[in-house]
């Protein structure tokens, strides 16, 4: 079986970083994506996804991505239930991340600097007027 979700899209708002009871790092936010298609005469329509990151992915995400920015991500789709105080059961489907990816150039997204690699955060020892030819890689 396959469970496997990869996203290209833009952050609706700021990520939602916070720790678990036992100090885990979870990172929540919205991905719109736009479709890749539009019926003749109507505009190209956008999903609104939701997704979750953990522990350093999370951190990586929270700290370079702000809303608007473009971001690529790989995942899983997972869906879990829960009971509210009222015993009403709810629903929610949201992309688990595993891996976050800049998109755009840093120039063009506003973003702070810095490179994914499988999730984990190298950051960018250099300035705010580096340039891809500074870069040691």
């Amino acid at each position: 079986m396959l469970n496997k979700a990869i996203l290209v899209g833009r952050l609706t708002k700021d990520p939602e970083l916070r720790s678990t009871q036992s100090g885990v790092s979870v990172a929540s936010f919205t991905v719109a994506v736009s479709r890749s298609y539009a019926r003749q005469g109507e505009e190209r329509q956008t999903d609104f996804i939701n997704c979750v990151a953990f522990r350093n992915t999370a951190d990586f995400i929270s700290r370079y991505f702000a809303k608007g920015n473009m971001i690529g991500l790989d995942g899983s789709i997972q869906t879990r239930t829960w009971d509210d105080q009222e015993g009403k059961r709810h629903w929610v489907t949201e992309v688990v991340v595993n891996e976050a990816h800049f998109v755009e150039s840093k120039k063009d997204s506003g973003a702070q600097g810095g490179f994914s690699a499988g999730g984990a955060e190298l950051p960018m020892e250099f300035g705010p007027d580096a340039t891809d030819d500074d870069l040691p890689f």
